[in-house]
């Protein structure tokens, strides 16, 4: 049986030190060894932005895909080969801006994979300048004077979308983390995972400090019951969107795989696909 250090590989990231990443990174790899997989049973695509590098950090397969399109990748290679976990990654700017309409219609779509987004409310590999999660009145480089527009909420969002598992975590807390993760290998279906992950180089605001201060931890609400859909918006609406642990999940829909006629179990490479010479030229032909 694998363990963490099986998912782990000599390349040394180069996020800037205190970059939450690094935490998320180490999520990943400690929630892949605890449900049991194998590196060859891992699949981990990420987009553009200094989140997409997580791809090349862990061992597995992985896959550096284009801005804000992370996703579409990774359903696709869901959907060849439904034997693979499969996880998406990205940042704010790369799963809510560029890559918004991918995110929706994939949380709709519910494919039985997984997406954790790295939000620190800025665009970081750029330099810094605002992000859709970027709050109201946030200076940065592209809107000096305090940006005009209201910050997205993912969370509702995808609640919204319908989405049938959503969570949110702190990178400083790796133990919730990767219990979140773990659960959302686990989870039938699309699973969406925010993730608080400061940028020390360029958010003077959205710190540590300041995280710790106004996160409401959904540990601290024993009675809180994850499978109500109501429930969960009014949460996320009364905490401002920052709140941490398991938010919502339905157990009961079908995940998109389990929905498709014809679909089968079996990985595109095992499935035992012949054809004759005829079928094959009748399939060339229509090509022609």
């Amino acid at each position: 049986m694998a363990t963490l250090k099986d998912f782990r590989n000599n390349i040394k990231p180069n996020w800037c030190p205190g970059c939450g990443d690094f935490s998320v990174q180490a999520a990943i790899q400690r929630a892949a060894a605890n449900v049991g997989l194998e590196p060859e049973q891992l699949g981990v695509v990420s987009g553009i932005g200094c989140s997409g590098r997580i791809s090349g950090y862990i061992n597995a397969y992985g896959f550096h895909g284009v801005h804000g399109r992370s996703l579409p990748i990774a359903q696709g290679l869901k959907m060849a080969n439904r034997e693979l976990t499969v996880v998406a990654a990205g940042g704010d700017g790369d799963g809510f801006a560029i890559g918004m309409g991918h995110t929706v219609h994939a949380i709709r779509r519910n494919i039985d994979m997984t997406y954790i987004v790295m939000d620190n409310q800025i665009y970081g590999l750029t330099k810094g300048q605002t992000s859709p999660r970027s709050a109201e009145g946030f200076k940065t480089k592209s809107t000096p004077s305090g940006s005009i527009e209201s910050a997205l909420s993912p969370l509702e969002v995808a609640l919204a979308a319908g989405a049938t598992f959503i969570a949110q975590s702190f990178s400083s807390n790796l133990k919730q983390l990767t219990h979140l993760i773990e659960e959302g290998m686990k989870h039938k279906g699309f699973s969406f995972i925010n993730v608080f992950s400061p940028c020390v180089t360029f958010n003077k605001v959205n710190t540590y400090e300041w995280f710790k201060e106004h996160i409401v931890d959904l540990e601290e609400t024993p009675d809180y019951d994850p499978s109500n859909r109501v429930s969960a918006m009014t949460k996320i609406m009364e905490t401002n969107s920052l709140v941490t642990g398991l938010i919502y999940q339905d157990k009961s829909k079908k995940s998109y795989e389990d929905l498709v006629t014809g679909f089968k179990p079996e990985g595109l490479a095992n499935q035992n696909i012949t054809l004759t010479e005829q079928e094959f030229e009748k399939l060339v032909a229509e090509f022609k």
